[in-house]
């Protein structure tokens, strides 16, 4: 079964040809991937390279992590397998204010739990008006 390896921090100026290389005494060097930036076309500074298996997966992690590429150590470990949904990512969610869009064109809305609205934050620019408004809310559902 085949082991998928992240490689961090990769040169800017990285071609797939070039990672290759670095890994072409192992003979999966030719499943090797740089994740490249959509406008630039320039390597975002990570990529993945699949071994045949965990012995050549554990090889190519004790030879090449730490490894100097063009002046930047690597950093090579078992890629984490892609979160299926939401509640099983662990990269952060977009700010409120994102222009970020979902596919149908519309803002993304965020989820919020019930235990959520403690952690959520204000802006701090608007902190004070935010504190008067729940204090005028009290007062007037404490009159009524």
């Amino acid at each position: 079964m085949s082991i998928r390896l992240y490689i961090g921090n990769l040169p800017k100026d990285i071609e797939r040809q070039e990672l290759e290389s670095v890994f072409a005494e192992f003979e999966s060097a030719n499943t090797t991937k740089v994740i490249t930036d959509r406008k630039t076309g320039k390597c975002r500074g990570f990529g993945f390279i699949t071994a045949k298996d965990e012995a050549e997966a554990n090889q190519i992690i004790e030879k090449f992590d730490g490894y100097l590429l063009n002046e930047s150590p690597l950093k090579i470990e078992v890629a984490q397998p892609k979160a299926k949904g939401k509640e099983d990512s662990e990269a952060p969610e977009p700010e409120a204010g994102s222009s970020k869009r979902s596919k149908g064109g519309k803002p993304a809305a965020r989820k919020q739990t019930a235990g959520d609205s403690d952690a959520v934050q204000p802006d701090p620019r608007w902190a004070q008006d935010l504190e008067k408004l729940k204090q005028l809310l009290a007062a007037q559902t404490a009159s009524s």
